[in-house]
């Protein structure tokens, strides 16, 4: 889910997976797959933004499940792992940089 906020300023959650489109003029409206449609105050590059966000989170969640486990909790909040508090990354924010896992295995 995505949080997003309307005009009046009242904040809620979307799932992106039934966006059908997202159009800018000026307001931003996000129309759903089912024809529900949404004004937000968050901008298009915005709403493109945390979705991409969201993915990477699914994405990063799925490659920290061992087989048969559930995702780290410090993964789905978008946190570094306890373990990895000690590494640095080339920013220095403490969130260790790994080896992308290819979503498909590589025949040989």
């Amino acid at each position: 889910m995505i949080a997003v906020t309307r005009l009046n300023g009242s904040r809620f959650a979307v799932n992106p997976d039934l966006i059908e489109r997202v159009q800018e003029n000026p307001d931003t409206t996000l129309v759903m797959v089912g024809g529900a449609t949404y004004v937000v105050r968050e901008s298009l590059p915005d709403v493109i933004a945390l979705i991409a966000d969201f993915r990477a989170l699914v994405i990063a969640a799925a490659q920290s499940m061992s087989v048969g486990g559930v995702p780290q909790l410090s993964v789905l909040r978008g946190e570094s792992d306890a373990r990895e508090s000690g590494s640095r990354s080339a920013t220095g924010t403490g969130t260790a940089v790994t080896t992308p896992t290819p979503l498909r295995p590589t025949e040989h």
